[in-house]
C-alpha cells in the first residue's frame, strides 16, 4: 500500500515537470497541476510532507532528490518523451549517459521556467533559512566543490532517507569524520546517589525539553533568547558525571554522544575548529545531547598572547564560544574544577551543577544498592566500610566488581565474601590513585 502512495506522488512530480516543458513561461504558482497534502496521507513519506507543511515548491524539490534512490530512471522516461527540452541541459548524466541525475539548475527550471526572476527565486529553497536545508535533508555532490554552484547534483542525506521513508533514525558511529560516541546505560535515577539539590538541578535540564518548544515558539521568545541549553557538570572523577548525562538522554529520549576531545584537538591552525564546524553541523536541528568530557582540552582559560600558538588557541576558544552560543540542543561539558573553564563560558551556563564526592551516607547507599543479592558477606558491617573509606561511585562500582569476580572464581557455594577479600579490593582503589591506605 505504501508502495502505491509513493509512486502516486512520483507521478505527480513527473506531472509537474512535463507540465514545465509545455509550458516553459507560465508561472508555477498559477499553472503547475494542483498538489493537496490530504490525497498524500496515512503513509512515513506524506505523514513528513503534511507534518512539516511542505509547500508545492519544497515538496517537488523534495521528491527530485529523492529521485536517484526510489525512481533514478523517471528522468530518462521523460527525456525519451522529449529528447529537445532544455531541461536536459540542466541535468548531469552518469558515465554511460544513459541515466539524468538532478541539479539545482534543474530545479530552477523546474520551478521558475524561461523567467530569471523566478529561478533566482527558487535558490532561496537551497539557502540556510530553508526548511529543507534545516531539516538537512538535501546534500549536494558532483564535480561542484560547494552547494553554491547551480551545477551541483541533489540528492537526499542517508540518514533523512531513513526517517522520512522508513521512520527509523539512524544514528552515525564514531570515526574521523563523526569524533563522538553514543553513550548508553540500563540504570535509572534512583541509581544516581546525589545530594537532592543537585538531583533537582539535573531534574530542571530534563524538563527544560518538556518545556522549550512552548516557551521558544508559542511564546515567541525565539526573538528575544538564545537557542539551546548550555551546562556545567564540575567535580572530581568518578562522581556520577557521565552517568548523570547518559540519564538525560535516556529519560528525555535523546542520544547522548560522548565527544572525543582527542580527535578534536589538532597542533595544526584552523584544524580543531573545522572539526568542531563539522561536528556541530552534523547535530545541529537533531536533537541530540553532545557531552564533552574532559571539556578544560578545548573550552579552557585564554592565554595572554606571547606568540602565534597563543593568537590561534584563543581564537579556537571565541570559536567554541560563538558556536556553543548558537547550537540549538543541550550541551553539557564536564570538567574536574569549575575555575579550569574560561570565563567567557561560565557565564553563558544556564546552569553549573557541582558533583561532590559522596558523603557517608551516600556512599552507603551506593553499597547497598550496588552489591549482587548472590554475595554472601561475611562478618562486614557496610556502615563501617563505607564511614571509614571515603570512595567515589566510580571506585566502589569498581570494588564491586572486582570481589564478586573472586567469590566467582573460588568456586565455593554461597559466594562468600570475607573482610579480607573486600579489604583488597578496597586497597586496590587506594594504590591506583596514590592514596594511603589504613
Amino acid at each position: 500500500m505504501e508502495q502505491k502512495q509513493i509512486q502516486k506522488l512520483f507521478t505527480h512530480l513527473e506531472e509537474v515537470i512535463t507540465w514545465r516543458i509545455n509550458n516553459s513561461s507560465e508561472d508555477f504558482t498559477i499553472g503547475a497541476p494542483e498538489f493537496n497534502t490530504n490525497n498524500h496521507e496515512d503513509f512515513q513519506l506524506g505523514d513528513y510532507i503534511s507534518g512539516k507543511e511542505l509547500t508545492h515548491q519544497e515538496v517537488v524539490i523534495l521528491l527530485i532528490a529523492l529521485l536517484p534512490r526510489l525512481d533514478p530512471s523517471l528522468l530518462k522516461r521523460i527525456y525519451l518523451e522529449f529528447p529537445h527540452s532544455v531541461l536536459f541541459d540542466f541535468c548531469s548524466t552518469n558515465d554511460s549517459g544513459r541515466l539524468f541525475y538532478p541539479t539545482i539548475q534543474a530545479v530552477q527550471y523546474i520551478l521558475g521556467g524561461d523567467s530569471i526572476s523566478e529561478r533566482l527565486n527558487v535558490l532561496e529553497y537551497f539557502g540556510p533559512n530553508s526548511v529543507l536545508m534545516k531539516e538537512e535533508l538535501i546534500v549536494f555532490s558532483g564535480s561542484a566543490l560547494d552547494h553554491t554552484s547551480i551545477n551541483s547534483q541533489i540528492n537526499i542525506h542517508q540518514e533523512a532517507f531513513n526517517a522520512i521513508i522508513f521512520g527509523v533514525e539512524v544514528l552515525p558511529k564514531m570515526s574521523n569524520d563523526f569524533p563522538a560516541e553514543q553513550l548508553h546505560t540500563r540504570r535509572s535515577w534512583t541509581d544516581l546517589i546525589l545530594p537532592q539539590t543537585t538531583l533537582d538541578e539535573l531534574q530542571s535540564i530534563e524538563s527544560w525539553y518538556h518545556s522549550s518548544r512552548i516557551l521558544m515558539e508559542d511564546w515567541d521568545m525565539q526573538k528575544k533568547l538564545k537557542p539551546g541549553l548550555r551546562v556545567l557538570f564540575y567535580g572530581e572523577p568518578g562522581t556520577g558525571k557521565t552517568l548523570a548525562a547518559s540519564l538525560l538522554g535516556k529519560y528525555t529520549q535523546r542520544p547522548v554522544f560522548r565527544v572525543d576531545i582527542s580527535m578534536l584537538v589538532s597542533k595544526y591552525i584552523g584544524e580543531t575548529e573545522k572539526q568542531l564546524s563539522k561536528l556541530f553541523d552534523r547535530a545541529e536541528n537533531k536533537n541530540w545531547i553532545l557531552f564533552f568530557d574532559e571539556a578544560d582540552a578545548i573550552f579552557g582559560k585564554r592565554t595572554s598572547v606571547r606568540d602565534a600558538h597563543d593568537k590561534y588557541a584563543n581564537q579556537e576558544v571565541s570559536y567554541l564560544l560563538q558556536r556553543i552560543e548558537t547550537f540549538s540542543g543541550l550541551i553539557i561539558l564536564a570538567s574536574n574544577f569549575k575555575n579550569n573553564m574560561d570565563t567567557a563560558f561560565t557565564r553563558r551556563f544556564h546552569s553549573c551543577i557541582q558533583f561532590n564526592n559522596p558523603k557517608h551516607e551516600e556512599r552507603l547507599r551506593i553499597w547497598q544498592q550496588n552489591l549482587p543479592e548472590q554475595l554472601q558477606l561475611e562478618d562486614i558491617d557496610l556502615d563501617k566500610i563505607a564511614q571509614r573509606y571515603e570512595l567515589t561511585g566510580s571506585n566502589i562500582m569498581n570494588i564491586i566488581q572486582d570481589v564478586s569476580l573472586k567469590a566467582i572464581a573460588l568456586k565455593e557455594p554461597g559466594y562468600k565474601v570475607s573482610i579480607d577479600l573486600l579489604l583488597e579490593s578496597i586497597k586496590k582503589e587506594y594504590v591506583k590513585e596514590d592514596k594511603i591506605f589504613m
